[in-house]
């Protein structure tokens, strides 16, 4: 099933790409000719094109819908690394006495990092109202409409009083989908090239945040495959106060501490890993206890209620991949290596995470691939062809815009809804504070 669904969403991208060629090829020929020489397809081979572009569309639509499915369905944790500071003596109740206990590790710093993740779920990398928009500005108000029509002139303004040809849908399909992908191209080149590097980039700001907060992000997307992202303070501490932290940052520009990689003296921070199959079946035991709202009662200790065993596994797991991370466990201990040319070209993995996982050096921030923002061209592609079925049902362009907006608000709503939900219960923090 797996396979069928990833073969769905290339299909779906040949699809696109013969019905955008075609239309295309059809748009330029036809309005550029000076004698006949070109004439549009008969209405039985429009009907043939028009469900190619259906097929393409419901094969996009079954990507898309995986997608989304696979992101609100992750495994996610929040590594802490902070060490209480010291003990302090606090009065013991019923025994009259004093004793010493730890400083407790403010939770602070996991909401925050927990909220700012959130918060990146739905980032894309355009802006979807702007673009339909301004799809919907050319198409109506400048007139790129007209080019749709059967006639042989190139004009993007008509005479009402005279005879105004019908609409070819072949036409429509290949005016919106060049529009769509030119406004859609330089929103992209706009966004990286400029935006990015001048104003914010929110996956490298996450990047920074949690090495800041001293939080790292433990990812798995599938069974035995995901991220990590090494937020391990290079100061040891993060729960300080603003002059020390201040001091913190001047040192890390100085060059007078270590580098932020996982790997000492280097900067790598973000892994695709692939881990054994005893490291998943470890963390899935620990992780039923951290999920585990209404157990049956011989589950529980009598002693502790399931509030407390979720607080316990949470503990276990955060003290579970620290120690993993630090090669405590030399029955699941992992390495270090980057992936060969073919690897990162075909974007699989050679190698089979047997009785070590494997941690890739990923430059790339691929991470995103679990977010809206590392799946712009799908969204992109998604998007369009929505609008193109919508506009060829009904040849409404304004209809077609307002129900793909209307579509995006929908599914970006069920996306931070439910992708909030399982933030929650798969790190334990607490959903009133996501916000």
């Amino acid at each position: 099933m797996k396979f069928l669904v990833y073969y769905a969403g290339d299909l779906a991208n040949v699809f696109f790409i013969i019905t955008v060629g075609t239309g295309l090829y059809w748009l330029i020929f036809f309005k550029a000719q000076k004698s006949v020489s070109v004439l549009l397809p008969m209405r039985a081979q429009e009907e043939r094109f028009v469900t190619y572009v259906g097929c393409a569309f419901a094969l996009k639509a079954l990507q898309f819908l995986h997608k989304l499915t696979s992101q609100i369905t992750i495994d996610i944790f929040f590594i802490d690394w902070e060490r209480p500071k010291g003990k302090v003596l606090k009065a013991v109740e019923g025994e009259g006495g004093v004793r010493s206990a730890t400083i407790p590790v403010s939770i602070w710093r996991t909401y925050f990092v927990a909220n700012e993740w959130n918060e990146i779920q739905t980032v894309r990398k355009i802006n979807p109202l702007f673009q339909v928009l301004i799809v919907l500005f050319f198409l109506e108000v400048v007139g790129f409409k007209n080019l749709a029509l059967m006639d042989s002139s190139s004009s993007l303004s008509r005479n009402p009083p005279s005879y105004i040809a019908p609409y070819s849908r072949i036409l429509r399909y290949a005016v919106s989908t060049a529009l769509w992908l030119v406004i859609g191209i330089i929103q992209i080149v706009f966004f990286a090239v400029f935006y990015e590097r001048f104003i914010e980039d929110k996956i490298r700001q996450f990047v920074d945040l949690c090495c800041m907060s001293n939080i790292s992000v433990f990812l798995l997307s599938h069974k035995c495959f995901g991220y990590y992202i090494h937020g391990r303070s290079v100061h040891g501490h993060a729960d300080t106060n603003m002059e020390e932290m201040n001091m913190n940052l001047k040192r890390e520009a100085e060059n007078l501490c270590s580098q932020r990689g996982l790997v000492p003296n280097t900067e790598g921070q973000t892994f695709q890993i692939a881990v054994s199959s005893q490291m998943r079946q470890h963390y899935d035991r620990i992780h039923e206890t951290l999920i585990r709202k209404n157990g049956p009662a011989r589950l529980l200790s009598s002693s502790a209620s399931t509030f407390e065993q979720s607080i316990k596994a949470y503990h276990t797991m955060n003290k579970f991949l620290a120690s993993f991370i630090d090669h405590v466990h030399k029955e699941m201990d992992y390495f270090i290596k980057d992936k060969l040319l073919l690897e990162r070209i075909l974007g699989v993995e050679f190698m089979e995470p047997m009785e070590k996982s494997i941690f890739y050096n990923d430059e790339g921030y691929s991470f995103s691939s679990v977010l809206y923002y590392g799946n712009e061209a799908t969204l992109l592609i998604y998007d369009l062809l929505f609008f193109c079925v919508v506009d060829l049902a009904c040849q409404n362009f304004i209809l077609a815009a307002f129900l793909t907006y209307l579509q995006q608000e929908i599914f970006r709503f069920i996306r931070n809804t439910v992708g909030q939900k399982n933030l929650a219960s798969k790190t334990l923090v607490d959903q009133r504070f996501l916000i």
